[in-house]
């Protein structure tokens, strides 16, 4: 119907959920075991997508998936571009540009997390 038609293009951005190969739960141990590729690999698959240097990176649960996130800085360019990669098979599943006032402010609520 037109209803379920307009409100699919309603949706913010935000809401888009990440096709991956591995799925996984914020706070689930043995997420090093359960990737299939190094961060080495990941850092190449991402660094092959955006040049620059990479700032930060972890591997976490985002939506559901099993991702290396990573901070990429461009020279020239302020801010950083944020990209995830599947840890089970390499590729590329998300990629945004990050301003300096929202990294900033993504690393304040970094830091107000409580440690488990």
């Amino acid at each position: 119907s037109v209803a379920v038609v307009l409100l699919a293009f309603s949706l913010p951005a935000s809401a888009e959920k990440l096709v991956c190969s591995i799925k996984a739960t914020k706070g689930a141990a043995g997420l090093e075991k359960m990737a299939k590729i190094s961060k080495d690999a990941a850092m190449k698959s991402a660094l092959a997508k955006v040049k620059g240097t990479v700032s930060k990176s972890e591997l976490e649960v985002e939506d559901g998936c099993l991702v290396y996130s990573f901070d990429v800085k461009v020279a020239g360019k302020s801010g950083a571009e944020e990209l995830y990669v599947d840890a089970g098979n390499g590729k590329v599943i998300h990629h945004k540009h990050e301003s300096a006032m929202n990294e900033a402010a993504e690393k304040a609520a970094d830091t107000v997390k409580p440690k488990k």
